[in-house]
């Protein structure tokens, strides 16, 4: 797994954890940077503060373009590694569209349930497929 991979878990790490505690994803990084084990690398700090800022605005293409679903009936990994997809297609330039998407699908396939991989596929080639009008 190379390093980008490795980060992008870590990120989502964090993100899936600050979500179940219901705690500032931020302040899960600070705690995590600080314990240093594992360390957090650079570019998953970077993700999860991307995430943080973005949120609103990745959260309203997810629920505009998830068709019959809702955020609240993702799989709560599914959604936090489509927030960190959607970041990395929107606003993360040095990021090929196609390495997004396969790495977030990957981050489901082994993370989450059978049919997550799929469901992630669909829903960030769709957010791709609208990438011109969208902006970031």
């Amino acid at each position: 797994m190379g390093a980008r991979s490795k980060a992008r878990k870590r990120a989502v790490d964090i993100l899936f954890e600050a979500a179940q505690r219901g705690v500032d994803p931020l302040v899960v990084l600070q705690d995590r940077v600080e314990q240093h084990d594992p360390p957090v690398q650079d570019y998953a700090q970077d993700l999860v503060r991307g995430v943080v800022a973005r949120r609103a605005r990745i959260d309203e293409l997810l629920a505009t373009y998830a068709q019959g679903w809702t955020l609240e009936r993702f799989p709560a990994v599914d959604l936090q590694v489509l927030r960190l997809g959607v970041y990395e297609l929107l606003w993360c330039d040095d990021v090929p569209d196609q390495v997004a998407v396969s790495e977030a699908v990957e981050l489901a396939a082994s993370l989450s349930t059978d049919e997550s991989p799929a469901f992630v596929n669909g829903l960030l080639g769709r957010v791709l497929q609208l990438k011109p009008a969208l902006g970031g």
